[in-house]
């Protein structure tokens, strides 16, 4: 056996022990080998893949242009390990010449691996983002809104293109001042484009609207794992995907949002998937303390420098 595979065996039994919904294998993509060692000698290693997004494409609302992504493979040194890695990555980048632009050095991994998060803040990565997984509920949510009785929640169609897309325009606009989104120049259109596609598929989309006028949105989805990209990250079957909520200023606070996903947990559990997820940021004063609220923890921290010269 390879050290490279007694490394992912190792590393995959402390995934395993970590956090049950955690899937079974660690996948790796196809990138840049990366070696380095740790105090003793020990080898450890890991992949670099670069992705070049278009400026002007979906990615690029979330993701910087030049994003460099690393997937260690440390065994039993989540620590040290990591540390080592991080070292090494600084010289390749350096030896390559990463952009000091529009770049960002980004680290997928399990949240509840503590030891690791030391390494990663040591070396100046910040946790933009998580990944985050609620199991179904067992029985429908009861509502608590302080305007129950006088909002209206319904399933969104076609003819919601423009209130969908305001929404998710603001909540895009929020979002980049707290994580890891930009307002591309061209936003309106790309969200125009993503929105519409939701609305004809019949996707699970709602609107709430107060005296007729739409206040907040949840823009959903279903999600295979084994047809989408990213499907590795999850246990297998089917999920429900949250793509988007969004509470207009003036109506922050009142409920609207917990009834809102009250009536999207409620048809996620009645349609038999394995959970829902959704991507929130830690740093978002508003979204960190709902969606625990919602019953949703993090299972994996994406972890970012930006730019990716920044890197410690």
């Amino acid at each position: 056996m390879s050290r490279a595979q007694e490394l992912l065996d190792a590393q995959s039994a402390r995934f395993a022990a970590l956090d049950p919904w955690l899937p079974d294998r660690y996948l790796l993509p196809r990138g840049e080998p990366i070696m380095a060692r740790v105090p003793g000698g020990e080898a450890v290693a890991g992949l670099v893949a670069h992705t070049r997004h278009e400026p002007g494409s979906q990615q690029s609302l979330w993701q910087a242009l030049d994003t460099f992504e690393l997937f260690p493979i440390v065994g039993d040194h989540p620590r040290t390990g990591m540390d080592a890695l991080l070292t090494a990555w600084r010289a390749q980048l350096a030896q390559h010449g990463a952009p000091s632009t529009d770049s960002a050095c980004v680290v997928m991994w399990p949240s509840r691996d503590v030891p690791a998060t030391r390494s990663l803040l040591d070396h100046g990565f910040t946790p933009l983002s998580v990944l985050a997984v609620r199991p179904p509920s067992p029985e429908p949510e009861v509502p608590n809104t302080k305007l129950s009785g006088t909002v209206k929640i319904r399933r969104a169609g076609p003819a919601d293109l423009d209130a969908v897309v305001e929404l998710t325009l603001e909540e895009l606009d929020y979002a980049a001042l707290v994580g890891a989104s930009t307002r591309r120049p061209n936003a309106r259109e790309l969200k125009r484009g993503s929105a519409g596609v939701r609305l004809h598929a019949g996707d699970p989309v709602w609107l709430a609207e107060l005296d007729g006028r739409p206040v907040a949105v949840a823009e959903c989805g279903w999600f295979d794992t084994e047809r989408h990209e990213g499907g590795h990250r999850l246990r297998p079957g089917r999920w429900a995907y949250v793509n988007c909520v969004s509470v207009r200023d003036e109506a922050r606070g009142t409920g609207i949002g917990r009834e809102l996903m009250a009536v999207a947990h409620e048809e996620f559990a009645r349609a038999g998937a394995v959970g829902s997820f959704l991507y929130y940021n830690p740093p978002n004063p508003l979204s960190s303390v709902f969606w625990p609220r919602q019953g949703y923890r993090p299972l994996w921290t994406m972890w970012e420098v930006r730019p990716a010269t920044a890197l410690r």
